[in-house]
């Protein structure tokens, strides 16, 4: 082989090998422009062109050619790179203790269509997921869209390799319930392309969060949140979940927060998990949960509607209190660069922000020494969004054996 055939094959060689990073460096929009994937893959001009339009003729990126110069430029501007509104989509999943959601979502995290649904979660999976999966299948049918996987977010610790729900304590599943092999099953009995997987809500919503929300550019990143029922956390090191030696890592709901408090679905008193989740908020402002919606919302729309009543504002500031000595321990223990907080804990921040990081501040080592930052989530369902990035990572690690992988129907 003479050499200039040499050379084009170790630039395609090359080339191909940096399919993946350079899909992740746009899906995660850390590479915007041409130049700046040059930069980030450290290869040639020519090879990061070369990339861009394979990628580009998967359907994947769509490359602007003629973008404008900004003011005050000199020389041409570099293309513009942005994920393919139009291409491929996931199947992101959600089942929480009040039902569940399915959901479309592309590249960059973008919900493409999105339907909730209300229903007694049995001690069955599968009839759960079942009906999760069926709306997943209406959605993708609707759409018309190419599927290439599917992800599953679950309030339940999910053990590693088994894909097994160990403690669903706000479900009536059996402890140890195959979810991930449930899910992959109805998902090919409903004609939907692609591999299937499973999570940890809060653990995806902090993936998610790090990776297009208020979590970007943290190395060590927690996050905490309250679902339908309870609470969860989560740490992102250096872009990748901390999940222990099992997937089990952070079960921040079981921290003691109040030793005199409520009973506990785990066996202890006065856990995270039932100290500042929705129905704790909704008991100590002295109301009782109605069935209309679910306790997050009814909890969501009390604090923003009603929070100048004393009745609420007390009990916003005893969840805080409780939220914030967690929150200390876990900055002792883990000394994270940020904090993210969803679900109810994003509407307390909200609501006092100043008092739950005195609280923070004044009960942790670190927080005295300089102050963690604090955030809301930023990202609209991100479990949903993180499942869908469960689906996605075959993609981006390998993007030609994946999409081959997944031809089937749209």
């Amino acid at each position: 082989m003479n050499g200039k055939a040499t050379t084009i094959r170790t630039r395609l060689e090359r080339g191909r090998s940096a399919l993946g990073p350079a899909l992740e460096l746009v899906h995660t929009g850390r590479a915007p422009t041409r130049a700046v994937l040059t930069a980030e893959l450290g290869v040639t001009r020519a090879t990061a062109g070369a990339v861009a339009a394979e990628l580009e003729a998967l359907g994947l990126i769509q490359v602007d050619s003629r973008p404008g110069a900004a003011a005050g430029s000199q020389g041409r501007p570099s293309h513009r790179l942005a994920v393919n509104d139009s291409g491929p989509v996931v199947l992101a999943a959600q089942i929480h203790a009040d039902g569940y959601r399915a959901a479309l979502v592309g590249l960059g995290g973008r919900t493409v269509a999105t339907a909730p649904g209300r229903k007694t979660v049995s001690a069955d999976p599968a009839q759960v997921l079942g009906a999760v999966v069926d709306a997943g299948a209406q959605l993708l049918r609707d759409s018309g869209r190419r599927c290439v996987g599917a992800g599953l977010a679950v309030p339940s610790a999910v053990a590693e390799p088994e894909g097994t729900a160990l403690n669903p304590l706000h479900l009536a599943w059996p402890a140890g319930s195959p979810v991930r092999d449930i899910f992959a099953e109805q998902v090919r009995e409903a004609g939907i392309a692609g591999p299937a997987f499973a999570g940890n809500d809060v653990n995806l919503a902090a993936l998610a969060e790090h990776r297009h929300g208020a979590g970007r550019g943290a190395q060590h990143l927690l996050c905490v949140a309250t679902g339908h029922r309870g609470v969860g956390g989560a740490l992102v090191v250096d872009g990748r979940l901390h999940t222990g030696s099992s997937g089990l890592a952070l079960e921040v709901g079981h921290l003691t927060v109040n030793p005199d408090g409520r009973p506990c679905y785990c066996g202890g008193r006065g856990c995270l998990d039932v100290e500042t989740d929705p129905l704790a908020f909704l008991t100590a402002a002295g109301l009782a949960p109605g069935p209309e919606t679910s306790l997050l919302q009814q909890s969501r729309e009390l604090l923003r509607g009603r929070y100048g009543d004393p009745a609420v504002r007390a009990a916003c500031e005893e969840l805080i209190d409780r939220l914030g000595l967690g929150l200390a321990g876990l900055v002792n223990i883990l000394n994270p660069d940020r904090i993210v907080l969803g679900g109810l804990h994003r509407e307390l921040l909200d609501a006092d922000p100043e008092r739950l990081r005195a609280v923070v501040a004044d009960r942790s080592l670190w927080g005295r020494s300089g102050g963690v930052p604090i955030l809301p989530c930023t990202l609209d369902h991100n479990s949903l969004v993180g499942a869908a990035e469960l689906a996605w990572q075959p993609v981006l690690d390998d993007p030609l054996a994946a999409l081959a992988a997944s031809q089937g129907p749209a």
